[in-house]
């Protein structure tokens, strides 16, 4: 299995995407500060969801409404860091993916995006019940627990692994 990661890497890093991103003299610095930016886009709301779980807000938002609000604008954050994630990976994908904060980051965001379909097809298929109450089913508080902490981690690990 590692074999095939270091292949996939190697091809990656390889491939014209790898060669333009390298070599474009203005485009990491683009390339990261858009992903940066869809980092904040896809958090920002995901962390304001995730609180609104935790009980924050709820006098003044029902679970519903908040997530009509602010996952599709998450969604759209999350598009903008993989694309722009993969491309800045791609300029070194064998260096970044030997750095030590690598797997964490990747591990993270496997959790990361595991709860999500945990979450959606588990207690949120009841919301309705609970969508105005004080306090939310214990899932659906460790839902956003899980979701607060691993994008938490993702973003560390990631600013580590720029300045590998």
């Amino acid at each position: 299995m590692l074999d095939f990661f270091n292949s996939l890497l190697t091809l990656l890093q390889g491939s014209a995407l790898g060669g333009w991103v390298r070599n474009a003299q203005y485009l990491y610095p683009v390339l990261e500060a858009t992903h940066i930016i869809g980092i904040a886009v896809l958090v920002g709301p995901a962390f304001t969801f995730d609180l609104r779980l935790l009980g924050v807000g709820h006098r003044v938002v029902s679970v519903t409404t908040a997530a009509r609000y602010l996952l599709p604008v998450s969604h759209i954050g999350l598009a903008i860091a993989f694309a722009t994630g993969i491309a800045l990976l791609s300029a070194q994908a064998t260096l970044v993916a030997g750095a030590g904060a690598a797997p964490w980051k990747f591990g993270l965001l496997i959790l990361a995006g595991v709860n999500v379909p945990v979450f959606h097809y588990g207690i949120y298929r009841s919301v309705e019940k609970w969508t105005d109450a004080a306090v939310t089913p214990v899932a659906a508080r460790v839902a956003a627990g899980v979701s607060m902490i691993a994008w938490t981690g993702v973003v560390f690990a990631g600013r580590l692994l720029a300045y590998t």
